[in-house]
């Protein structure tokens, strides 16, 4: 469970894929780490034999989710995916708003996205796999009742 650069995870991506590894990568911002998070990053670990998690940037976060997120600083965020059990490599994304280009560059074998992921942000999109020839993707729907959102406003109604 280590962090590293795009480029030292480029190389150590050659690595694996030397020894008939098979990769998946998820990205995503990983605010408030919950019940749901740990689920998908569980589903998405049995589907290869190396779990990489992308943590998406503060900036990212704050243009995705709104004023006041993420709750989390991406450093933070991306020490306390690295601690868990089913991921073995993190990266922070930090020039790449859209993923599409640490995914090119990546390559891994496959992508998961939580299905239905919901944005305060109008048109947000996500990675789409067709412009990244070699990547599959698998979407897993998210937990019903587990989100950063939910718990952000439990928290409110708590202090009220």
């Amino acid at each position: 469970m280590a962090a590293l650069s795009l480029s030292e995870l480029i190389l150590q991506r050659c690595e694996w894929k030397r020894n008939g590894k098979r990769v998946v990568c998820v990205t995503g911002v990983f605010d408030l780490l919950h019940p749901g998070h740990i689920r998908l990053l569980e589903q998405a670990r049995v589907l290869g034999d190396v779990l990489v998690v992308a943590v998406r940037s503060d900036a990212h976060a704050r243009e995705q989710k709104g004023a006041g997120r993420p709750v989390t600083a991406a450093a933070e965020r991306a020490e306390i995916v690295a601690a868990l059990a089913a991921v073995d490599i993190v990266v922070e994304l930090t020039d790449d708003p859209s993923a599409k280009k640490f995914v090119e560059e990546f390559a891994p074998d496959v992508l998961v996205q939580a299905s239905g992921t919901s944005s305060k942000k109008p048109g947000r999109t996500q990675h789409d796999p067709a412009s990244t020839p070699g990547v599959k993707l698998i979407q897993i729907p998210p937990e019903p009742g587990h989100s950063t959102s939910l718990l952000i406003e439990r928290v409110k109604q708590l202090r009220a």
